[in-house]
């Protein structure tokens, strides 16, 4: 049949008039997720499935903590249509593994991909991934060079760092020596730490003298052996701030060479693992970053992005509340 004009008005108002599809109510956050802190919620179930995969490193406690909230994600996630993998980088912090994680997600036809990105490295991947219709989120440590990425989700790591360095001032009322150590040199979230902190010091406390930055490469036992060497090295050293990785081996650094009290650290991610160090008083502070809250939202926000098409900022700071020590001056 021929389709004359007042046909194909006809069938525009009633394509107009037509109702769209009721969106389902937002589903509530389990226990698990809220004690996470997550904050998002999925705005219902998938119309068809979803495949989501989350690419992560391991090694530290830090990622550990991070896992938690993959998993609360995963279970969520689930009846709602969306299946999520959790594909691992290993423990060494590189753009290559990220590279081929995503190269990886991209070969076995995932919907959206959930990355820390982390090195500049990793930005023509990551353009390449949202190129070819793939949304990515960013969460815990974005690069340095802003790649297309559909959100980011994270610590704004120099504000952060600022933080640190302005606590460090007060704790040292502006004199003393302090030791630094970071995690890789080359990533970026760690580098806006440091630098957050040291460039506040060096233009309010010009008094403070600084020793370092050592690269650890978030391994513990070099973590430990830095701080060791560094206490030896200056007897008159009052704090030790970490950047990434290896505050808690630092602390026990400072426990087992008895100067609980004259040495302090300052570092990130206030985790349960670290509580003995921060009652003890070997840790000052510590600054956190929520890392299972960021991966849990981020996988939701996936789920809501692909599902329901939801729009979310390109940037989405994390609070970074500090929690205080048994010496820390507040």
């Amino acid at each position: 049949m021929q389709l004359t004009r007042r046909h194909a008005l006809l069938a525009a108002t009633a394509l107009v008039a037509a109702p769209m599809p009721a969106r389902a109510a937002d589903v509530p956050l389990p226990p698990d997720a809220k004690a996470l802190g997550a904050t998002v919620e999925a705005q219902g179930k998938a119309p068809k499935p979803l495949r989501l995969a989350v690419l992560s490193f391991q090694g530290s406690s830090f990622w550990e903590a991070a896992d938690k909230g993959i998993v609360a994600a995963k279970a969520y996630l689930a009846p709602l249509g969306s299946t999520v993998d959790y594909i691992q980088l290993g423990t060494a912090l590189t753009a290559e593994a990220v590279v081929a994680g995503i190269d990886g997600a991209l070969a076995k036809q995932y919907d959206g991909i959930a990355v820390v990105p982390i090195f500049d490295g990793t930005v023509a991947k990551v353009n390449e991934a949202v190129a070819a219709g793939v949304p990515v989120i960013a969460f815990i440590a974005d690069s340095a060079q802003k790649s297309n990425r559909t959100v980011a989700v994270g610590q704004q790591a120099y504000q952060a760092g600022a933080s640190a360095g302005a606590f460090i001032i007060k704790q040292l009322d502006g004199h003393g020596k302090i030791a630094v150590i970071t995690g890789y040199l080359g990533a970026a979230q760690h580098k806006a730490r440091m630098d957050g902190a040291l460039d506040l010091i060096r233009k309010q406390a010009p008094g403070i003298a600084i020793v370092g930055p050592f690269e650890s490469k978030d391994d513990d036992a070099v973590a430990y052996s830095q701080a060791t060497d560094a206490m030896t090295s200056n007897p008159d050293l009052k704090i030790i701030y970490v950047t990434a990785g290896g505050s808690q081996a630092a602390a026990k650094a400072v426990r087992d060479a008895g100067a609980t009290g004259r040495v302090g650290v300052v570092g990130y991610d206030d985790l349960p693992e670290k509580q003995t160090y921060l009652q003890g008083g070997e840790i000052l502070a510590l600054v956190d970053q929520a890392p299972g809250r960021q991966t849990f939202d981020s996988l939701v926000m996936l789920h809501n992005i692909l599902a329901f098409d939801a729009k979310y900022p390109s940037d989405i700071p994390v609070a970074a509340p500090i929690a205080y020590g048994k010496f820390a001056k507040r």
